[in-house]
């Protein structure tokens, strides 16, 4: 067993978290995750409304009693998301972790810390991190530039991101993007992060509540198979590499082009709709990192989280063996 601080702090048995991960992080993935000793996220905004994301969290509970949170991401939308009721929702259901994610969290991490609810958010830069600490966050989540999602805009891997973040946090450091086994884990460790966080490794999971062709894809696809989009837009997002991702990307290239003119190939409903449940794996847009090209094969999170840690430790003993 690998204890850090982050292990301390947030009650787990091993130093690994499944992000949020809209439209994958419900109760069957999540309780798994917990189950498995790692630290998982429900995601509220998967959840149509504050009273169904209640309703998941109770759910998660009566398949696990170990510890889980809850993933509030907080982004600009065409339709106004209510984020104070899925706060209140929270924190009503006595969650005791949180990750946020998105734009300035400033006034939800000041209402969770003031209901006792410990605090991580996600960063892609230094600056972000250090304004997180700032804000009283209990840890940060640094996303390096393999990541699926949102990168940011800066280009800057986790080799060098991650030493760069834990020499200016005096608060836990979580390692993310890229990671997917324990050579991964272990080289987190030496960089000075406390906990390594995934999300592609866990779609390709058992439990996770997505169509068969999406973990076999991710099984199949090597490190070259994601694809940078909304890049011409100041929003650049890592996704895996289809039809419709080659296409968002001609169609940005073009002079004058305009985020309406890529927004029905880029709607996270047809996304989810399309490829997440009904396995249509060119018709919609679908997050993936550049982990998938470590991905060898579909496994339930139990003999994620075990394998990962196991190899990790038997990595770190066989560093130490190297000293003269």
């Amino acid at each position: 067993m690998i204890a850090t601080r982050f292990t301390e702090t947030f009650g787990v048995d091993h130093p690994v978290v499944c992000g949020g991960m809209t439209g994958v992080g419900t109760a069957e993935l999540i309780s798994a995750v917990a189950e498995a000793g790692a630290l998982g996220f429900l995601t509220a905004l998967t959840q149509p409304t504050p009273e169904a994301l209640a309703r998941e969290i109770a759910r998660c509970r009566e398949m696990t009693d170990k510890p889980f949170g809850i993933n509030l991401t907080i982004l600009p939308t065409l339709k106004p998301v209510p984020y104070a009721e899925y706060r209140a929702a929270i924190i009503e259901s006595g969650i005791k972790v949180v990750e946020t994610a998105g734009s300035n969290p400033a006034e939800h991490v000041a209402a969770f810390k003031a209901a006792g609810v410990k605090v991580i958010h996600k960063a892609v830069a230094v600056r972000h991190a250090v304004k997180a600490q700032k804000l009283g966050v209990d840890a940060v989540s640094i996303d390096g530039f393999e990541c699926a999602g949102h990168p940011g805009e800066e280009d800057i891997p986790g080799l060098v991101l991650i030493p760069a973040a834990v020499r200016q946090l005096d608060i836990p450091v979580i390692a993310s993007g890229g990671f997917a086994t324990g050579s991964g884990l272990a080289a987190a460790l030496s960089l000075g992060a406390c906990a390594i966080s995934m999300g592609t490794r866990f779609v390709a999971s058992a439990e996770a509540p997505v169509h068969p062709n999406v973990k076999a894809q991710i099984v199949a696809n090597d490190e070259r198979a994601t694809q940078l989009v909304f890049r011409e837009f100041g929003n650049t997002g890592r996704v895996a590499r289809n039809a419709i991702s080659e296409e968002i990307v001609i169609r940005s290239r073009r002079p004058g082009a305009v985020f309406e003119d890529v927004a029905e190939l880029a709607s996270g409903i047809r996304g989810r709709t399309r490829v997440l449940q009904e396995g249509q794996m060119d018709d919609g847009l679908w997050w993936a990192g550049q982990a998938q090209g470590l991905v060898e094969s579909v496994a339930t999170c139990d003999e994620i989280v075990s394998s990962i840690v196991t190899d990790a430790e038997k990595i770190i003993d066989r560093l130490a063996g190297l000293r003269g």
